[in-house]
């Protein structure tokens, strides 16, 4: 799952292949090998009970075999029918999955419980359950219908030849005590031989699984670099990015989300995407770190296509802040760490990175500073951030990574304007000689950059300085001026609110 395109998680068929893989890895390798082991002992245990029986007949021990074949027919034919229910009916066991966490998500409990949604998730479980399960429970009336029909036609054979057995003392052909000794062998064989047809078919079900297992693990990356030996990324420089006619639609989408987009990114460039929701920022951002690979067009790093660069050096290059970024559920100092595991921890790089991003002012005030575990999932002092004080972590991450190219995909959106700006104000120190990228909706931030790129339904339809674009009156000056203007009047309302009269009271109407 780690080595596949981060566009497969895009995939349902991705999401099948890999509930149905990793609910069986972990059991069925050691159920083949210890059915494999047990199925050596019974074919043994087997030959001795048909040498027993050769002295009555050697035609009774094959006819329990040929009897048994039915039932290791029916045996096979409904282990596959099995597997081939369970793989197509993982969609059904994922809402399942969904619809149980939902109820118990720590982050959704509030939400859950206000808006009483509890039976709503309950119902729709049972309803997934019931169509999942009607399907399950044909498949198993069905074969255990055969196996009964089975058992009792295996049933009567033997004691036809108990009978036979039986004459036989009677007859004198052989001494009474030896018939424990040979009706018993023909029981053993005929339960040995039932259990080595299970043991083969338990085998043969878990072949099955392990060739779906096998399937996903072929699963081959496409984000590779496309030379024989890759280039090198330069580090600790800053890197300059072209985009020539690029465009790109999500694995199954039916429309492009980045359209024909043509965009030059010079080193040391501080750059804001601007745009309304929707326009495919952030998606710029996954093909400008080749998290996605463009549909069409190329993209150039430092003049080169960047997918002739390593990917894994390519990546350590970025410093970034996702949108959604994580809140892991340990300490705060690994929380900051997880920047750049490749880097030495050391304390002073900890601290700093968390009085740049302003974290250390909440840190400072935990029980254990910056060894305070976050989260209660495993530890009873477990703190719980807000989702501000996540933000902060996440910023801290990016000052503690040693990157070239620092990536802000709506990194201030969860803070309030004052600590917004004072952050601003610490990545002009990080930002440095290093090449910036982020996306904000508060354009005031935008008011420094280098370059605006304002994207509107996944093209760049204008590009510039603050003062380029007002000055071109289009869609950033509409926006800018939106935002503005949406300001000054709350503050005017403000302003303009008068204090409660109390000195007199109202005059009543006659």
């Amino acid at each position: 799952a780690k080595e596949v395109d981060v566009a497969s998680y895009d995939s349902p068929d991705f999401y099948a292949k890999m509930e149905n893989a990793n609910r069986e890895a972990g059991n069925r390798p050691v159920q083949i090998l210890s059915n494999t082991f047990s199925m050596i002992s019974t074919l043994i245990t087997i030959a001795s009970y048909i040498v027993v029986l050769f002295a009555v007949s050697w035609a009774a021990p094959l006819i329990i075999i040929v009897v048994s074949l039915p039932s290791a027919i029916v045996n096979f034919v409904y282990r596959r029918k099995n597997v081939r229910y369970m793989f197509f009916r993982s969609k059904e066991r994922r809402q399942m999955n969904y619809y149980a966490d939902v109820i118990v998500n720590k982050d959704l409990v509030k939400e859950v419980r206000m808006y009483d949604l509890n039976d709503t998730f309950t119902g729709k479980y049972k309803e997934v359950f019931a169509r999942y399960f009607k399907g399950m429970k044909r498949l198993i009336y069905s074969e255990y219908f055969w196996s009964i029909g089975l058992s009792v036609m295996t049933s009567v054979v033997s004691c036809l030849l108990f009978v036979f057995i039986a004459r036989g003392v009677f007859e004198g052909a052989y001494e009474i005590g030896n018939y424990s000794l040979y009706t018993g062998a023909l029981t053993s064989i005929s339960t040995c031989v039932n259990n080595f047809i299970t043991y083969t078919s338990t085998i043969y079900e878990g072949t099955l699984f392990i060739n779906n297992m096998i399937t996903f693990m072929d699963e081959k990356p496409t984000i590779v670099p496309s030379l024989e030996k890759p280039r090198d990324v330069k580090r600790h420089c800053g890197h300059s990015f072209v985009f020539e006619n690029v465009s790109f639609r999500y694995p199954g989408g039916s429309r492009d989300v980045i359209k024909n987009l043509n965009m030059t990114i010079n080193a040391g460039d501080t750059v804001v995407l601007v745009g309304l929701n929707g326009a495919g920022k952030t998606t710029l951002i996954k093909l400008l770190t080749r998290l996605y690979d463009p549909t069409e067009g190329r993209i150039l790093l430092d003049g080169c296509d960047i997918k002739e660069y390593d990917v894994k050096q390519l990546y350590a290059m970025f410093g970034i802040i996702f949108q959604d970024f994580g809140k892991y559920a340990v300490s705060v100092r690994e929380n900051i760490e997880f920047g750049d595991i490749n880097k030495k921890p050391d304390e002073k790089d900890i601290t700093s990175a968390a009085f740049h991003s302003n974290a250390d002012s909440f840190i400072d005030k935990l029980p254990d500073k910056y060894d305070t575990p976050l989260m209660r999932y495993f530890e009873e002092n477990g703190t719980e951030l807000s989702i501000g004080q996540w933000q902060k972590l996440a910023i801290a991450r990016a000052f503690f990574s040693d990157s070239d190219v620092l990536i802000l995909d709506e990194p201030t959106a969860s803070l309030d304007p004052m600590a917004e700006q004072e952050i601003f104000n610490q990545f002009d120190e990080l930002r440095e000689d290093k090449t910036t990228v982020f996306v904000s909706h508060r354009l005031s931030s935008a008011t420094t950059a280098d370059k605006i790129a304002v994207i509107e339904g996944g093209e760049l339809v204008e590009f510039g300085s603050h003062e380029e674009l007002m000055a071109l009156r289009g869609k950033y000056y509409l926006l800018f001026s939106t935002q503005a203007k949406r300001y000054i009047e709350g503050q005017d309302r403000e302003e303009t609110k008068a204090p409660p009269m109390r000195s007199e009271a109202p005059r009543r109407e006659e």
